[in-house]
């Protein structure tokens, strides 16, 4: 697993309190933010600006920009979309809102998805912006989530950028023959090319695997680098979940 060592798009390099935490902590510390963010409820409108506070003031701690933040988050965008249609489709009592007649239900419906969906995703960029995927794989390995599961997403990271390669290989050689896809009667050539792909894919996948049996794999990766975390840190990765849950609390008690 030692090998995956580029840095993904979302990660931004930076010395920071953050950044100099290990990923298992970072990872069980957001875990346990998104499920207090989940389990408040949706009237207490208040808690979730505090929950955007604390996020804010984790990112300002990791030094990741606020407009790369508002950037990636964009990647909720159909999410939204969805939340949108709510009031229109969803039954129940109906209230007046600048004219339009809106389901009081969809409304509250379409509240709790963009508020929470939108606190957990910027939860997870700061994550990503603050650790590299080869961490990543690491503190998923720490906090003991199957070997399998862990090796799936290795292999996954390691050769998307080589299928990638290969579709874009595919396409000037599509190019450079002339082919453009203005229509239906196109579609069969794309449905071939995404055959030759899966074949190709697969046979890389065999020729991989062979390799890696040749060299004494036997269904689990070797660990090379044994990540572990102090008290301090621990604790320091602690501060975010604990914050929530004291909002989390106050949410349902007020």
């Amino acid at each position: 697993m030692g090998g995956t060592g580029h840095a993904h798009k979302l990660y931004l390099h930076a010395h920071s309190p953050v950044h100099a935490l290990p990923p298992h902590c970072k990872l069980a510390a957001v875990f346990c933010f998104v499920l207090l963010v989940v389990s408040t409820p949706r009237g207490a409108v208040w808690a979730f600006g505090l929950y955007a506070l604390l996020l804010a003031a984790v990112a300002g701690a990791a030094r990741v920009p606020y407009g790369h933040l508002l950037k990636r988050l964009l990647i909720e965008v159909p999410f939204v979309a969805f939340a949108v249609l709510m009031p229109f489709v969803a039954q129940g009592p109906y209230t007046e809102v600048w004219g339009l007649s809106l389901s009081t239900s969809g409304l509250w419906a379409a509240w709790n998805i963009l508020a929470k969906g939108t606190l957990g995703v910027a939860a997870s960029v700061i994550l990503a912006s603050t650790t590299e995927l080869r961490e990543l794989l690491l503190g998923l390995q720490r906090l003991r989530l199957p070997p399998m599961l862990v090796q799936i997403a290795s292999f996954m990271i390691r050769y998307g950028d080589v299928i990638t390669d290969e579709m874009r290989r595919m396409r000037v050689a599509r190019l450079s023959r002339g082919f453009r896809a203005r229509g239906v009667r196109q579609w069969g050539v794309l449905a071939k090319s995404a055959g030759a792909l899966f074949i190709r894919s697969y046979e890389r996948g065999e020729r991989v695997h062979l390799a890696m049996v040749s060299r004494g794999y036997t269904g689990t990766m070797p660990a090379i680098d044994e990540v572990s975390a102090t008290r301090a840190q621990w604790a320091r990765a602690a501060v975010l979940p604990f914050a929530a849950l004291a909002v989390c609390l106050m949410g349902w008690a007020l």
